[in-house]
């Protein structure tokens, strides 16, 4: 190397040469010149800054592409056609928008039309199309002087046929300089006001700072409050770039590589702008959307992969919270319907975008319909099942539903879909696409009709449909996938087990600054307390749970809450309170509902004692609660009903406007565990056992980002570090499993399950003979339940209660396990598919199990002497690189018998039927509702339970217990008029059995 190449090593220009070279030469673009100051001013100056275009290479462009247009504007205006051409233009620019205007084009009075842009045809059948793609004129330009104020110049500008689509500040490493001093360049020095340039919408569509080694961007100047966000690969599961031989780390910008085209390509540069950036309106706030680096890898990616391998795929994005998944979906979906392959024959007619809440996400269908450029492409089933069967059978494009949609009898019918492929993206996917839904959405989307009349052959028929499908490809997105979801989407790698097909880890978010590290200030606390026994010996206090339930007397006691809310009222002044300018908000989760209302009462009390009047408490548990001789409800403590709590505790109207009162504290008990979006959450208060995926999506309440909020707060009084650092550890980098499930598990569970004698072979024969010949008669059924009842029979017979239970868990067990199985692989035994059937009807036929005797911890029997909290441990609980943890694989199915809280609750839904209407009904009695819970819990209703916050599910399980209990008390006169005319008897033992079922739902497999 000479000495003047060194010395040449260290100027910052050294990036920015290297770029522009490596676009002209790799990408076809024409350098033009920006100022007098580029290396290539030769005494001719391209840029316009009035205009913030180049000028020559517009006209160029039209004349070209469009001579017809241009020669009757030409013979319109004369001599002044020029000067016509871009005064209108630059008025379509600042009324409409640059991307309103590439992608639309202008019209000039009479009525000539101009195209600023030709974007990609989807296939090559029309080559006039391809010509014209192939026609854009990609240019760039260096030190371009681009002010009207002064001599302020950016580095380098990317131009679309004349039209500046990215400015980029550059800096070297080797001077000192980084991408963050171009950041603050942009904020400091590059004021957009006045400047056409750098005006939002109606100059540059994106600005990028880089150095060698990373990328960041924006799509608004704003001065100081601009923000930037990364736009960089990710570098072994964390943030930044990999190394890349022989070239910079960001060489993904101007240069092809593993990683695909260049980001600044072609076909990239010019899809991006055609079918990914969108400006997103709400009231007065405008946002330009340009997708990160992992959104636009994971949709081209997929798409790749698709166009080669078409159908019959299945790929699992795992993207953490904060990455934008919405966008991601709703660019996959437009991107999927207009994707050929290699012969140019569509891959996929429909994609369907499917989500197993029961409330459809309204932000995810306004998301996938803002990217429509064709009107009526998008269809959103917000009505009936009988609009997603119409929306099907037309041929709709784009279909976005509730999964539930499908299990009915309308899309029973449809048939013929077989021959269309179809991209089914799922939103939030967990273990509900083993479901009766999913299979109800395979069969809608295969179906075909069958002349074969053999019983066997349609079994087979039914056990193959259960099974991968040629014509659907799944796409399924998730934060937090479990062992099954890995297993059913994963992509096997070259250890054999599934792994996700794209990753866009917590870890990375969290580096990257789109979520916060919630474990970053973690402390516990451990409780001790002493009691006496002032009954001695007395037998219900001895074993296991006699002794949960005197640690329950002594938690719930009014000294140990007392002293807890002493430290979280004070931890919440001293640390928390005068963040987001005294916007901060804090939670408290608590381990049932009468601890959230007794810490709700506690937290008053001490407010008002202490003469903290800028402090306020909200509580939120679900249904009727009972304490001391009063019934409380939430909306009756807040004072406004339970769909205003979000507003009231954000402080703000749907309008923007405040309200009078706001308020700090929110109490929970389930409700605002999962699903509740607040970023001004800086505080958690944790007074229940958390573990597992529970733990991560209750802890993740308080990762959203906001202007401000740099760090939050957890106090712990029931887990230690290590419990919560377990829970995060298969989530916090790429989910993996330790082993594949063992398929061969159906058939210990179907061992197992005729062991016990309950069951007949042949009359799980018979009862398929029937159950699968097509549709049911009323006499079918009969016959079915009367083959049913004989096992039920000989499980009655049984006086072994711990036998009889876990043959109904290792029942639901099978059930849930073989629909699982037979949707991983192709199974080709149809006696399981026939037991599965049978066990479903058998399930629910089965009599309720007796519930042992409730044990109740009072002041006659302990008193407590001593209670003390202390500080355990207090510190950074965050993960590191690679601190990961493997799920296992499924390999256990155990009963989940009441738990103390459902029994003592139980107790008290009793006592309340009798003393309201003057029965003497007993536990015995009020367990019969057990089988209304059996009778309505199939597999949708178990999914939705185990997907969805409870307060999003609880009206459709209240709607289904309702219609269960009056079949089930048909001739129980007393039960059924209590049941239909008193509201809140029946709300409290719907209640009661919601939270039973929601426990089974998430506890079992």
């Amino acid at each position: 190397m000479t000495e003047h190449a060194a010395s040449n090593v260290h100027k910052e220009d050294v990036l920015q040469e290297h770029l522009i070279q490596s676009l002209i030469q790799g990408q076809g673009y024409e350098r033009r010149v920006g100022s007098e100051k580029s290396r290539a001013y030769e005494g001719e100056i391209h840029f316009d800054k009035s205009l913030a275009m180049d000028r020559e290479l517009v006209v160029r462009f039209l004349k070209e592409t469009q001579p017809e247009s241009w020669e009757k504007l030409e013979q319109h205006y004369t001599a002044s056609a020029e000067d016509v051409l871009f005064k209108q233009l630059d008025k379509a620019l600042k009324d409409r928008g640059l991307l309103d205007v590439l992608r639309q084009g202008i019209k000039i009075v009479p009525g000539i039309p101009f195209t600023l842009c030709y974007f990609r045809p989807a296939s090559g059948l029309e080559p006039k199309r391809m010509v014209e793609y192939q026609a854009n004129i990609l240019s760039v330009m260096d030190e371009v002087v681009y002010s009207q104020k002064n001599g302020n110049r950016l580095d380098v500008v990317l131009f679309l046929n004349g039209l500046p689509v990215a400015s980029i500040e550059a800096k070297n490493l080797l001077t000192g300089t980084t991408f963050r001093h171009a950041e603050r360049q942009y904020r400091q020095d590059r004021s957009p006001s006045g400047e056409p340039l750098l005006t939002f919408k109606r100059g540059a569509l994106v600005h990028f700072a880089i150095d060698e080694d990373n990328v960041s961007m924006t799509t608004r100047l704003q001065n100081g409050k601009t923000r930037f966000l990364p736009f960089n690969r990710g570098r072994d599961g964390g943030a930044g770039n990999p190394d890349v031989e022989g070239e910079h780390r960001i060489a993904y910008l101007y240069s092809d590589g593993d990683w695909g085209s260049a980001i600044f390509s072609r076909s990239v540069l010019i899809d991006v702008i055609g079918q990914f950036i969108t400006l997103e309106v709400s009231g007065k706030n405008e946002v330009m959307i340009f997708p990160r680096f992992q959104q636009l890898d994971a949709v081209r990616k997929i798409m790749a992969h698709a166009k080669t391998c078409g159908a019959g795929k299945n790929y699992l994005v795992q993207h953490s919270a904060g990455s934008g998944k919405s966008n991601t979906i709703g660019w996959l979906a437009h991107h999927a319907i207009n994707l050929h392959d290699q012969d140019d024959a569509q891959v996929f007619h429909t994609a369907i975008i499917v989500t197993d809440r029961v409330v459809l996400d309204r932000q995810l269908q306004g998301t996938v319909a803002q990217f429509e450029q064709t009107q009526g492409v998008v269809k959103k089933i917000d009505g009936t099942s009988r609009q997603l069967k119409d929306a099907i059978a037309k041929g709709a494009r784009i279909i976005v539903t509730t999964i539930q949609k499908f299990s009915t009898d309308h899309l029973k019918a449809l048939s013929g879909q077989g021959k269309r492929n179809f991209a089914v993206i799922i939103d939030e996917a967990h273990s509900s696409q083993s479901g009766k839904s999913a299979q109800a959405m395979t069969d809608a989307l295969t179906r075909e009709a069958t002349s074969s009349d053999d019983i066997e052959d349609l079994i087979a028929e039914y056990q193959k449909a259960r099974g991968p499908q040629s014509n659907i490809s799944f796409f399924a997105f998730t934060a937090t996938p479990r062992n099954v979801t890995l297993e059913r989407f994963g992509v096997p790698g070259p250890d054999g087990l599934p792994h996700p097909f794209h990753l866009y880890s917590m870890r990375q978010a969290i580096e990257e600054g789109f979520i916060l590290d919630v474990l970053q200030n973690y402390m516990t606390y451990k409780a001790y307390y002493q009691l006496e026994k002032t009954i001695e010996d007395d037998p219900e206090l001895s074993g296991r749970r006699g002794q949960r339930k005197v640690a329950r007397y002594a938690n719930l006691h009014a000294t140990a809450i007392g002293q807890k809310v002493e430290i979280i009222v004070e931890h919440y002044r001293r640390h928390v309170m005068g963040m987001l300018n005294g916007q901060a908000k804090a939670m408290i989760v608590t381990q049932s509902r009468e601890h959230a209302l007794k810490y709700y009462f506690g937290v008053k009390k001490y407010i008002r004692e202490n003469g903290y009047q800028d402090l306020k408490a909200l509580v939120a548990f679900s249904g009727e609660l009972e304490l001391d001789g009063q019934t409380y409800t939430e909306a009756d403590l807040n004072d406004f009903s339970e769909t205003e709590l979000p507003g009231r505790f954000d402080g703000f109207k749907p309008d923007g406007t405040p309200y009078p009162e706001s308020y700090q504290i929110l109490i929970v008990a389930e409700k605002y565990q999962t699903g509740f979006d607040q970023p001004k959450l800086c505080a958690m208060y944790v007074d229940r056992k958390l573990a597992g995926l529970q733990a991560v999506q209750t802890l993740a309440r308080l990762n959203r980002t906001r202007a401000g909020k740099d760090q939050t707060f957890i106090l712990d009084f029931q887990n230690t570090i290590e419990d919560i650092q377990e829970a995060f550890r298969p989530f916090y980098e790429a989910t993996t499993v330790e082993a594949i499930s063992d398929p061969n598990m159906v058939y210990d569970l179907e061992g197992r399950l005729y062991r016990f004698g309950y069951l007949d072979k042949d009359e799980v024969e018979r009862f398929a003979q029937t159950y699968f010949k097509g549709p049911l008669s009323g006499a079918d059924r009969a016959l079915l339940e009367g083959l049913v009842k004989q096992a039920v029979a000989r499980f009655e017979t049984d006086d072994d209660e711990g036998r009889q239970e876990e043959f109904r868990q290792l029942l639901r067990s099978y059930g849930r396990f073989y629909a699982f199985i037979a949707q991983v692989m192709r199974l080709e035994d149809t006696d399981l598919e026939k037991l599965s059937a049978y066990g479903n009807w058998l399930s629910r036929l089965l009599p309720n199990r007796e519930v042992p005797p409730e044990i109740e911890i009072t002041d006659d029997m302990v008193r407590l002497q001593a209670f003390k909290v202390e500080q355990k441990e207090d510190g950074d609980a965050s993960l590191s690189a690679g601190d990961t943890q493997a799920l296992k694989a499924i390999s256990e199915f155990g009963a989940k018998p009441y738990t103390e809280d459902e029994k003592k609750e139980l107790s008290e839904i009793v006592k309340a039927f009798n003393d309201r209407h003057g029965t003497e009904f007993s536990e015995a009695d009020m367990i019969r509702f057990e089988q209304v819970n059996r009778e309505i819990m199939d597999d949708d209703m178990t999914e939705m339970l185990r997907n969805n916050p409870p307060d999003v599910v609880y009206a459709a399980f209240r709607d289904a217990f309702f219609q269960g209990a009056i079949r089930m008390f048909q001739r129980d006169n007393e039960m059924k008029n209590i049941v239909l005319t008193d509201a809140e008897a029946r709300d409290k033992a719907t209640r009661h059995f919601f939270n039973r079922a929601i426990r089974e739902a998430r506890e079992t497999i």
